[in-house]
């Protein structure tokens, strides 16, 4: 079956305006007209359907009086297994970590709530359902760019009528692992699972992307070393397309192995 022809313009304008190619990030690519005689007369109709992928893909953008536009290309950030790691008093968290920036580049969006368990948090919470946890909305940014949103619930016994309620002290230096030290909860493992999509409606606009960029969607529990599940995140949800979550497994040497 013949590819539609809209798709093999776009394969071609996407290798034009990969790194190396004839268009870098900021260049006006030609116009419609341009383009219809570039690929053989074809209809403007075809064109635009085209240039509606790649805009979907994030990588080129219109702009008013100013044409089409290749998209500047984000930076690519890497998650490493140790970013939980940090140094007392260190005016940090893992997210700045993982974005590679200082305190005073960050900027968090939150809203919080109190909500009830439902089954799904339960499970992950490993408690009955209908506990009470307080839901705490978060929008992160690196220097006015929206690049993570999450959703961190905890429980309501182990907040209620401290600092860790109090949207005021968000960002807290140190992050959740800090907040639950300030509680006297000692926290001594993060349990993550990672898993990837397509972004909803909500998480394109939030973190202004086209809706055909993939997301990397995790959910993270903070454990205490009772084994008590004290913190969920879910989902984390960052673009996938610049995110590199390194591992680094030591294996002891087996006799044999």
């Amino acid at each position: 079956m013949a590819q539609p022809e809209y798709l093999r313009i776009a394969a071609d304008l996407r290798r034009r305006i990969a790194p190396g190619g004839e268009f870098g990030p900021g260049d006006q690519i030609p116009t419609i007209p341009e383009l219809c005689a570039e690929y053989g007369d074809v209809s403007p109709t075809t064109i635009r359907n085209a240039l509606r992928l790649l805009t979907n893909e994030g990588l080129i953008e219109a702009r008013a009086r100013a044409g089409t536009r290749v998209r500047p290309r984000p930076p690519i950030h890497r998650m490493a297994a140790d970013r939980y790691r940090s140094t007392p008093g260190a005016k940090s968290t893992p997210y700045t970590r993982d974005q590679g920036i200082g305190w005073s580049e960050y900027r968090l969006d939150k809203r919080f709530e109190k909500v009830q368990a439902d089954p799904e948090l339960a499970a992950l919470f490993e408690c009955e359902v209908g506990e009470r946890l307080l839901a705490r909305h978060f929008v992160f940014y690196d220097n006015d760019q929206p690049t993570q949103m999450s959703t961190s619930y905890v429980r309501w016994s182990d907040v209620a009528d401290t600092p860790v309620a109090d949207p005021i002290n968000e960002p807290w230096p140190g992050g959740t692992r800090a907040q639950m030290a300030s509680l006297g909860i000692r926290v001594t493992q993060v349990r993550e699972s990672f898993t990837t999509a397509m972004p909803t409606d909500l998480e394109a606009a939030t973190l202004r992307i086209g809706s055909g960029v993939p997301v990397l969607r995790y959910t993270r529990r903070h454990v205490s070393d009772t084994g008590r599940v004290v913190e969920v995140a879910h989902p984390i949800v960052r673009r996938g397309d610049t995110t590199i979550v390194d591992f680094v497994i030591d294996l002891d040497e087996q006799p044999g192995a």
